[in-house]
């Protein structure tokens, strides 16, 4: 995984949007915005000293992802109307999607939220005022790539199967291994850009091995990547936003990652969707941690078993 040096927080990179703010209002009981404020910049800045991610210093926490994707609709159409069906958010940080898609009616006692730090998990009930017995969630700490928590030994389950019988009860689970082939929504929110390209290969095969084969059931996120050029169709190393360079892939590479010649999954039992989007955010500069604005691409996908 990539390393990040820490910057100064910078808290004019603060805002939320109306919907946001009504969010943040509703899910924490504070009303007044300059009280709000405080408390999200007060909770930032115990997250940052846990771990230094730029997603943290620019407050990404703060702005919906799930709930924007163009897939948003069918995931909570699985959460009403697939008896059982389990989300799975990993790398949730603070758990802000994982609260938005229960807020939006996803069944609270069938998400999983894991993260590899659960300091953060912890502050995410700092931040949204709530506790573990008011508002009781699964959550699993532990590394996607440790054996112990994901068996890399597994395969995707075929599309003509059904998941092995009833999954892992949540409130015993202790590792994913045990809800392999089983879940119906796995999101990814700025996680795979964390790792190399070797490794973001080795962490689609490692999700594809806990979808249910059931038509619908689906892997969705977000995070950076780079657009459809000639010299880009393959993907490519890019400056990241802490100056590092990390592995980016066009939607063209990413679905060939998925479906390609020795791809996750057969290219008729998926649907998949890959498209990049120019964005403006402010980049954590040079060596000397200056502050630019720059553009960035945001590669939104997902994939959906037929």
């Amino acid at each position: 995984m990539e390393t990040y040096p820490a910057v100064p927080l910078d808290p004019p990179t603060y805002h939320l949007d109306e919907d946001q703010l009504a969010f943040f209002k509703s899910q924490t009981g504070i009303q007044d915005e300059h009280e709000l404020r405080n408390h999200i910049l007060e909770v930032q800045a115990e997250a940052y000293a846990v771990y230094p991610y730029p997603c943290i210093w620019r407050l990404t926490f703060t702005h919906f992802k799930i709930s924007r994707y163009t897939a948003y609709d069918a995931v909570l159409r699985l959460g009403r109307e697939r008896q059982g069906a389990l989300l799975l958010d990993l790398g949730c940080c603070f758990g802000n999607d994982a609260r938005k898609v229960v807020s939006d009616g996803f069944p609270r006692e069938n998400v999983i939220a894991s993260d590899l730090h659960p300091e953060f998990w912890a502050l995410g009930h700092r931040l949204f005022k709530t506790s573990p017995e008011t508002f009781p969630m699964c959550f699993l700490p532990g590394d996607i790539f440790d054996p112990s928590f994901l068996s890399p030994d597994a395969y995707p389950a075929p599309s003509s199967s059904s998941p092995p019988g009833p999954p892992h009860p949540l409130a015993k689970l202790t590792s994913l291994t045990q809800i392999q082939h089983h879940l119906s929504v796995i999101h990814t929110g700025a996680f795979f850009h964390l790792f190399s390209e070797t490794k973001q290969s080795e962490l689609a095969h490692l999700l594809a091995t806990l979808l249910s084969p059931l038509p619908g059931s689906i892997i969705l996120g977000s995070h950076q990547g780079q657009p459809d050029t000639e010299y880009k169709a393959d993907g490519g190393l890019r400056v990241a936003v802490n100056g590092t360079r990390i592995f980016a892939h066009s939607p063209t590479s990413w679905n060939n990652l998925w479906v390609g010649s020795g791809g996750v999954f057969k290219p008729e039992d998926v649907i998949t969707r890959a498209e990049a989007t120019e964005v403006e955010r402010k980049f954590i500069g040079d060596t000397d941690s200056h502050l630019k604005y720059g553009k960035s691409f945001i590669l939104e996908w997902s994939v959906t078993r037929v």
